[in-house]
């Protein structure tokens, strides 16, 4: 049975782990990028912690380049609730759908990149060769 009276805890601490792996970064790398006075084993006490520090909430927060109450406030449960309300398939008839696909097409413009960089290295060689230009 759940108590609903009392309001689910933001763990910052686990926040703080969550906004680090969504980054791609390693303890390691958070530690290094707070300064030296930051180790692996430092970081990973930090990410046990249901509360953190208002000054090192500040700093960790700068480094994951989110606001310190990103941190406060994440809760996973409303995230997912927020994504699975708001995701539509090609479904157009919805009031708020929006266009997610591309209006043009990824190959057509790989391939026009390639044209280019080929005539470009072709300019190059006729430079180097001393041919003149057609």
């Amino acid at each position: 049975m759940t108590n609903t009276d009392m309001p689910n805890k933001v763990h910052e601490g686990k926040n703080v782990k969550r906004f680090r792996e969504m980054l791609g970064m390693k303890q390691e790398g958070l530690a290094y990028e707070l300064g030296d006075d930051w180790t692996q084993k430092k970081i990973s006490l930090l990410e046990q912690k249901e509360t953190i520090e208002p000054d090192i909430l500040e700093q960790v927060a700068k480094v994951l380049k989110v606001t310190p109450e990103a941190i406060q406030k994440f809760n996973e449960e409303a995230a997912i609730n927020v994504i699975a309300n708001t995701f539509n398939s090609n479904d157009s008839s919805t009031l708020n759908a929006i266009n997610y696909y591309c209006s043009f097409n990824p190959i057509d413009k790989v391939v026009e990149l390639y044209e280019r960089l080929l005539a470009s290295e072709k300019e190059k060689v006729e430079l180097l060769q001393g041919k003149p230009k057609n």
